[in-house]
């Protein structure tokens, strides 16, 4: 049973009210960065693996992508997608990341936001990514930074008056399943290192085009004050590769 928190109604609905999840991408401090990564889309066909609420399945299609299909685990995630897209070239399936179908070649670009990080076997579905796309394809996604992973509390060290003093690391070399907290729910996730995440990758036989660890835009932080901490540590890591 793969996991899948986003059906239960309490978590689904705290999801819900998370900025990003009422605005969509221009609420997401990673967005302009993952966004200038992202190859030309039109008359693309396009893979969005954990694709939520759809916001980048309909991204792609105003950058007229000639087909979008959007995989994720959850059926309240895909009815909400569903709910927001009036396009019949977007599709979504109700599908584990790790097993989506597809035939040979058949996607020109696979894109993820913050999903691969709760994959326990990253090399198996990089090599299945890497056989769904045509010749020259391009994968980009994000994950969460080794940094933000490697503790499982994944929160800062604060003083006895509640100031946040630094971000803690340790026991980054120490690879594995990490039992977290998210919207007050255990959520587990895999931590890797860099090396690991680029390697499997290389040995699926990708080609390493961009590496990013965005830190939120003045624009952004104009307008969300509160994302300001972000830039003390890096939270997402982003790759873009291609076949």
């Amino acid at each position: 049973m793969k996991q899948n928190k986003y059906d239960d109604p309490g978590f689904f609905a705290s999801y819900s009210q998370m900025l990003r999840s009422v605005e969509g991408l221009q609420a997401a401090g990673e967005w302009e960065v993952f966004r200038n990564m992202l190859p030309a889309l039109e008359g693309k066909r396009v893979l969005d693996l954990g694709c939520g609420f759809g916001w980048h399945c309909r991204y792609a299609r105003e950058q007229r992508a000639a087909a979008v299909t959007g995989v994720d685990l959850s059926a309240r995630m895909l009815e909400r997608a569903a709910a927001l897209t009036n396009d019949p070239a977007i599709v979504y399936r109700l599908e584990p990341i790790e097993a989506f179908t597809y035939t040979r070649e058949e996607y020109d670009v696979v894109i993820s936001s913050l999903a691969f990080h709760y994959i326990a076997d990253i090399t198996t579905l990089f090599r299945r990514i890497y056989d769904c796309l045509k010749p020259g394809g391009s994968l980009i996604f994000s994950a969460e930074h080794p940094v933000f992973t490697a503790l499982p509390a994944q929160d800062w060290y604060y003083d006895q008056h509640g100031k946040r003093l630094h971000w803690p690391l340790d026991n980054y070399q120490d690879q594995g399943i990490r039992h977290t907290s998210f919207l007050d729910n255990e959520v587990i996730k895999y931590h890797r290192t860099v090396a690991a995440w680029l390697n499997a990758l290389i040995d699926a036989g990708f080609s390493i085009r961009e590496v990013a660890e965005p830190t939120p835009s003045a624009a952004v932080l104009e307008k969300y004050p509160e994302m300001k901490d972000e830039k003390r540590r890096p939270i997402f890591l982003m790759l873009a590769v291609c076949t």
